[in-house]
């Protein structure tokens, strides 16, 4: 709930402008859950955390993992005219996943196994296109910019004679620009209550970390129209 509450300021100004869009086309908010893709890097990774090269003297290199990931979302949609708006979402990983399974670094360190974990959050500002709405159902276009950020953690565990001991901290992170795009198809319920199913791709600048630029995204929107 912390990590949710830190993007908050993001959707402000949807909720300033609500008393506007009442006048116009209305105020979507919504929560979202599905999941995210990329396909792990190729390159390996050595025990020193650096590139693996021949004859490496940190050895053995290990493979990273890909992304795969349940992810939380909050947006909001500020619909200025019947067909055009903006909006903004945030979307979180909120568990951490295995990047690095970094065995021989265990050992060397005393312990029983060492990990390096990884969590992703996107975030987006976006125009917004509905081509297409009735009474009971809407197609939305969304295009727009925003962040990535990858987040890197250290986790591992000890056994000792007086039991096993567990351990993760925050190791580093890595900021990247992105471009993103989505198409979803909002499916009313009441007059006011939503479900929108959405696919997302996000072009994120420079992800060495995974094996493309691209993140892809499925999810399930739960939300409200305020307005019309």
């Amino acid at each position: 709930m912390k990590r949710i509450c830190r993007y908050l300021p993001l959707l402000a100004v949807s909720f300033f402008c609500m008393p506007f869009a009442h006048a116009q086309a209305g105020v979507d908010l919504a929560v979202g859950f599905g999941a995210f893709q990329d396909k792990a890097a190729s390159t390996q990774i050595d025990q020193a955390l650096l590139p693996c090269t021949t004859n490496d003297i940190n050895g053995p290199c290990v493979s990273p993992s890909s992304l795969s990931a349940f992810a939380i979302s909050i947006g909001g949609d500020l619909m200025l005219w019947k067909k055009f708006g903006v909006g903004a979402d945030v979307n979180i990983q909120p568990a951490k996943q295995n990047y690095l399974n970094l065995s021989a670094s265990a050992a060397s360190q005393g312990l029983s196994t060492f990990t390096l974990q990884s969590r992703m959050t996107l975030y987006d500002f976006n125009g917004i296109l509905q081509p297409v709405k009735t009474k009971k159902a809407a197609l939305k276009l969304y295009g727009g910019i925003g962040g990535a950020n990858l987040k890197f953690y250290e986790a591992g565990s000890a056994s000792s004679f007086i039991g096993s001991q567990n351990f993760s901290q925050y190791f580093q992170s890595s900021n990247h620009f992105q471009v993103h795009g989505g198409a979803g198809v909002q499916i009313y319920l009441t007059d006011h209550f939503f479900i929108r199913p959405q696919f997302d791709i996000h072009y994120v600048h420079n992800l060495t970390e995974f094996g493309r630029n691209i993140i892809t995204e499925e999810t399930v929107w739960v939300g409200y129209t305020f307005g019309q």
